[in-house]
C-alpha cells in the first residue's frame, strides 16, 4: 500500500512561510496536458539537462512512444526488490495508486511512501520542502541503506528539484530520480534509470575509499557482472557456462542490496544481457569495465558469447575453444530433442525479444517478425545481425499497430506478444502466448533454456484444433445482428396458441 507521510505534522515543526497567492491561481500542469506541453513546461522549469540526458539514453526511435504501462513502475520495482531500501513517490494521487497497486500485484512486501500535494504546494515550492522533510523522516540508519525518491510526470514538469536533496542523512544514501512518462519510453528502461543512479553513487563511494564486501565475500575467480533482470535460474546457468573459462558470475544488476553494487563495479567485465541499460553501461565504462552484448542463448549465441566474454577477460584462445567443445554439444542435443515446427510472430516490451527469437529459430521455428518496445543499441547488434541474416524483420520501438500488422501479414501458427496482441490473435482462432508471463519468465540460457522454451511453445501450437472447434461453435456470436445492441427495449411476447391436429374424415378413433 502507499503510505501518505504526515506532512502536516512535519511542516508544523518549521516556521510558516508567506504564500505567493498569485502563483496559486493556476493548478500547475495536470496529467491531462499531454506530452508536448509537459515537456515544454519541464524545460521552462529548469529541467532541460535532465530531459536531454533522458533523450540520449532512451531515444524515441521511429515511434513517439510504445503503448505500455507507466514507465515509473520499472524504477519502483527495482527499489522495492532491494533490501533495506525505502521508496517515496512524488506524483498525482491517481498515478501513485495505480503504481502501488501494480507493485503489490507483482509481489511487493513493503509500503511505498507518498508525498501528497495540491496547487499551492506544487507551484510555490512547498512540495520540495515536503519531500525533503519526508526524506529526513524516512532516513533511519537502523532500517535503511538508501531512500529512493521518484518524481512522476507532474512534479518533473513543474521542476521539483530532487537534485537539491541531501546526498546522505545519518549514513543513509538519498537517491532522487525523475521518471516522467514524457521522457522515459518504457518501464523496462526505467529500471535502468534507478540502477544507473545507484551505480553512479556507489562508484563515487568506492573511489573515495573502502566499501562493504559481498555477503559471501569476493569471488576467488574473476567475475562477470550480469546486466538486466532475468529468470532466477539463468544466472546459475551462466555461472556454469563461465566456469570452464575460469570465470564466475557476478551480481545481477539491478541488484538486491546496496553492497552488491560494489561487487558489480569490481567485475572484470559486464554482460549486457538486456542491451538497453544505457545509464548503467555508462557507469561501468567510467569504471573501466568492458561491455559484452548478446547472451548465451542457443548454439550460435552461446558459442559467440563465450568467445566474446573470454576475449574481454583475457582468457587464452585454447581455453575458450575447450569450453565451447564442452558446452555446445549439450545445447545442440537439447535443441534437436525438442524441435519447434511452425511460424511464430514475436513481440514484447521486456527487452529480451531478440534473444527469444534466436532461440526459437535454432529450435526449428520460422520467425518472420520480431517487435520490441525497446530501442536499438550497440549491445544488441550481434542479435540484430544474426536475425536479419535469416530473413527476420525487426521493429524497434514497435507499436501495437506494427505488431497487429505483422500478425495479419505473416498469418502465424502462434503469436507471442503483449496482452492486446494475444487477445487479437485468439479472437481469430490463432494460439497465442503472453510474452511477459509465459516466455520471459522462463530460463533462456544454455541447454536448460532450449528445453524449457520448446515445451511451452509446442504445447501452445498443439492447441490449434481446440481454437478451431471453439471458433466454429461460437461463429457469429457477438457480431452483426447478434452483437447485443438493441434499438428498442426487448419485450416478452406471448407464445402463439397451437391448434389441436385435425383428424382426417373417416379415421377411426
Amino acid at each position: 500500500m502507499a503510505v501518505s507521510l504526515d506532512i502536516g505534522a512535519l511542516r508544523a515543526r518549521r516556521p510558516a512561510e508567506p504564500v505567493n497567492v498569485e502563483a496559486t491561481k493556476g493548478d500547475g500542469l495536470g496529467c491531462h496536458a499531454g506530452k508536448d506541453a509537459m515537456r515544454a513546461a519541464a524545460e521552462a522549469a529548469g529541467m532541460s539537462e535532465t530531459l536531454e540526458q533522458l533523450r540520449q539514453d532512451y531515444p524515441a526511435g521511429p515511434h513517439d512512444q510504445p503503448q505500455s504501462m507507466c514507465p515509473a513502475f520499472g524504477s519502483l520495482r527495482v527499489g522495492l526488490r532491494m533490501r533495506r531500501t525505502a521508496t517515496i513517490l512524488s506524483g498525482s494521487a491517481c498515478c501513485v495508486y495505480g503504481l502501488t497497486f501494480t507493485s503489490h500485484f507483482y509481489g511487493a512486501r513493503r509500503s511505498v511512501g507518498y508525498v501528497p500535494f495540491n496547487s499551492e504546494t506544487l507551484v510555490t515550492g512547498k512540495l520540495f520542502e515536503d519531500i525533503r522533510e519526508a526524506v529526513h523522516a524516512s532516513a533511519k540508519p537502523e532500517e535503511c541503506d538508501a531512500v529512493v525518491v521518484i518524481n512522476l510526470c507532474v512534479p518533473t514538469a513543474s521542476g521539483v528539484p530532487l537534485r537539491l536533496l541531501p546526498k546522505e542523512i545519518d549514513g543513509v544514501r538519498i537517491i532522487g530520480i525523475d521518471v516522467p512518462g514524457f521522457g522515459v519510453p518504457t518501464h523496462a528502461e526505467a529500471k535502468d534509470v534507478l540502477a544507473g543512479a545507484m551505480l553512479k553513487f556507489a562508484r563515487s563511494e568506492a573511489e573515495r575509499g573502502p566499501v562493504q564486501a559481498p555477503r559471501g565475500g569476493r569471488s576467488e575467480r574473476p567475475s562477470v557482472a550480469l546486466l538486466g533482470e532475468m529468470f532466477p535460474a539463468d544466472p546459475v546457468v551462466i555461472g556454469a557456462l563461465l566456469e570452464p573459462l575460469g570465470l564466475s558470475a557476478g551480481p545481477v544488476v539491478p541488484t538486491r542490496e546496496w553492497r552488491e553494487l560494489y561487487a558489480a563495479l569490481d567485475a572484470t567485465a559486464v554482460a549486457a544481457i538486456h542491451p538497453f541499460y544505457t545509464a548503467s553501461i555508462r557507469e561501468f565504462e567510467a569504471a573501466g569495465r568492458p561491455i559484452v552484448g548478446s547472451a548465451p542463448v542457443g548454439h550460435d549465441g552461446t558459442a559467440d558469447w563465450l568467445s566474446a566474454i573470454g576475449n574481454a577477460c583475457d582468457v587464452p584462445a585454447e581455453k575458450i575453444a575447450a569450453a565451447q567443445n564442452r558446452i555446445l554439444p549439450a545445447i545442440r542435443g537439447a535443441l534437436s530433442a525438442m524441435p519447434i515446427k511452425g511460424r511464430i510472430t514475436l513481440s514484447g516490451y521486456e527487452g529480451s525479444e531478440l534473444l527469444v527469437a534466436r532461440l526459437l529459430i535454432e529450435s526449428g521455428a520460422e520467425v518472420p517478425y520480431v517487435g520490441t518496445a525497446c530501442p536499438r543499441t550497440p549491445w544488441s547488434e550481434p542479435d540484430r545481425v544474426w536475425l536479419e541474416e535469416r530473413g527476420v524483420t525487426i521493429r524497434y520501438r514497435a507499436s501495437l499497430e506494427d505488431d497487429l500488422s505483422a500478425f495479419h501479414d505473416f498469418r502465424p501458427d502462434l503469436a507471442i506478444g503483449t496482452t492486446p496482441v494475444v487477445q487479437h490473435a485468439k479472437e481469430r482462432g490463432t494460439p497465442a502466448l503472453y510474452f511477459t508471463n509465459l516466455i520471459s519468465a522462463r530460463p533462456l540460457m544454455g541447454a536448460a533454456g532450449a528445453g524449457s522454451l520448446a515445451r511451452v511453445i509446442n504445447a501452445a501450437l498443439a492447441n490449434k484444433p481446440r481454437f478451431d472447434a471453439m471458433r466454429d461453435f461460437f461463429e457469429g456470436v457477438g457480431t452483426g445482428h447478434a452483437a447485443g445492441i438493441w434499438q428498442e427495449i426487448p419485450t416478452r411476447k406471448a407464445s402463439p396458441k397451437v391448434a389441436a391436429p385435425v383428424k382426417p374424415v373417416g379415421e377411426m378413433a
